[in-house]
């Protein structure tokens, strides 16, 4: 069987040392009994001082080695037990054993796994222990060698604390990178997310603006050509030319919609209209520019046919305009006479305005028919998308129905602001 892709480059060591921190009791539990093991028949031949019995001394071993198998569990703890073992036998039977090494593993424990200010006191009473210790035996003890047994507890216990500080500061350094890779690794995929859910609802914006407003036309025109069919057979052929006009100017933006979400067999996007790498090869309906403010009279004549008398009225000098202002103003206007479209009621009257300003441009779209009380289809995807894409440019829209019975929909969308440009060289 073959080893998963995250086990591959894993060393054995590796694996046996994430083991051996996610087992810790049991790999402590087996450390201190094998320290027993080795300490207890020292404890009967190398004990210094007031010698106690043998069983004292086995005694006083164990409660000294047992706390460690709780040395990374629970450090505090484990650590608070040994020094209180140490200084009970300090006080009932001073004397030195081999097990009091238990107190230096205690203490390196405890400033690795503890907290600052256990490993801070570990050490204090430790230093403490070194000065007791060697004045508590000084009946049985010269005082040269007293004083030597002070430095030696002294330095051993500065030597491992040091070494304790060393690895915590290792640990901690290890644990912040992890840290700082799992908050990267969560803020991509947050990222990747939001960008998706950006990605989801433009494409919405985008589908529903073109199959929308080509259905709402289609069915305008389908209707009105059903019943002129029988009076005016002539009426009945201009509705079925708009009809095939404005589905096939909606298959052309389907198709320009789509071709940015397909991929080349290489892995590349598809070139489309919308960016650069235009394919040559490809049909001329189908790399059409992006729809504009300029586009919005070929608007107004498609919905004028389907019934409702549009006027158009354009205010100020127009200016160019960024693609993406440009296709929010017409999106804007496309929405708002669909909606005219599918809630307004028979041959409404609309007026578009759309007006040139110093910093901005206005468009206002209104009607008399009965949009504000027939109702919506449930779902205000076309005012959500208006108000998104008036948002993005820093914009906004103002929809709902107007004195005097109708609807209005308002947008304002400022322009962008240019740097300014240095005067040319003479």
């Amino acid at each position: 069987m073959r080893a998963p892709p995250y086990a591959r480059g894993v060393s054995t060591w590796d694996r046996l040392l994430r083991w051996e921190d996610s087992h810790r009791f049991v790999v402590d539990a087996v450390g201190a009994v094998l320290f027993f093991v080795v300490v207890s028949p020292l404890s009967l031949v190398t004990g210094v001082g007031m010698a106690p019995s043998s069983d004292a001394m086995l005694g006083w071993t164990l409660l000294l080695v047992a706390p460690l198998a709780w040395r990374r569990v629970q450090p505090v703890a484990s650590a608070g037990a040994v020094y209180a073992v140490g200084l009970a036998q300090l006080v009932v039977a001073p004397t030195v054993l081999p097990g009091d090494l238990a107190v230096l593993v205690a203490l390196y424990s405890v400033t690795v796994h503890g907290p600052v200010w256990a490993h801070r006191a570990a050490i204090a009473c430790a230093l403490a222990a070194g000065v007791l210790l060697p004045l508590r035996l000084v009946a049985d003890m010269t005082a040269p060698v007293v004083t030597v047994a002070a430095l030696l507890i002294g330095t051993s216990s500065l030597t491992v604390w040091a070494f304790g500080l060393v690895r915590r500061s290792r640990r901690e350094t290890l644990e912040a990178l992890v840290d700082r890779a799992v908050r990267l690794e969560n803020e991509r995929d947050q990222q990747a997310q939001l960008a998706t859910q950006a990605e989801r609802a433009r494409i919405a914006r985008e589908m529903h603006d073109i199959v929308a407003h080509s259905l709402s036309v289609v069915i305008a025109q389908a209707d009105g050509g059903r019943y002129a069919a029988e009076s005016d057979p002539g009426a009945a052929g201009r509705a079925l030319e708009t009809i095939a006009e404005t589905g096939r100017a909606a298959l052309t933006d389907m198709r320009r919609l789509l071709g940015v979400l397909r991929s080349e067999p290489d892995g590349r996007l598809r070139a489309t209209a919308d960016g650069p790498g235009v394919l040559h090869q490809a049909p001329l309906t189908e790399v059409a520019p992006q729809p504009g403010e300029s586009d919005i009279p070929r608007l107004v004549d498609q919905v004028r046919a389907s019934g409702a008398q549009v006027s158009l009225v354009r205010m100020g000098e127009p200016r160019p305009l960024p693609p993406g202002v440009g296709l929010a103003v017409y999106r804007i206007t496309q929405e708002a006479l669909t909606n005219v479209l599918k809630h307004a009621g028979p041959a409404p009257r609309v007026t578009v305005v759309v007006q040139w300003r110093p910093d901005s441009i206005e468009l206002d779209v209104t009607d008399d028919g009965r949009g504000a009380s027939a109702g919506t289809d449930g779902l205000g995807q076309g005012l959500r998308g208006m108000h998104e894409r008036a948002t993005m440019f820093g914009g906004s829209v103002t929809a709902g129905p107007r004195p005097g019975g109708g609807y209005r929909v308002r947008a304002r969308l400022p322009f962008p602001d240019r740097p300014r440009t240095a005067a040319p060289d003479a």
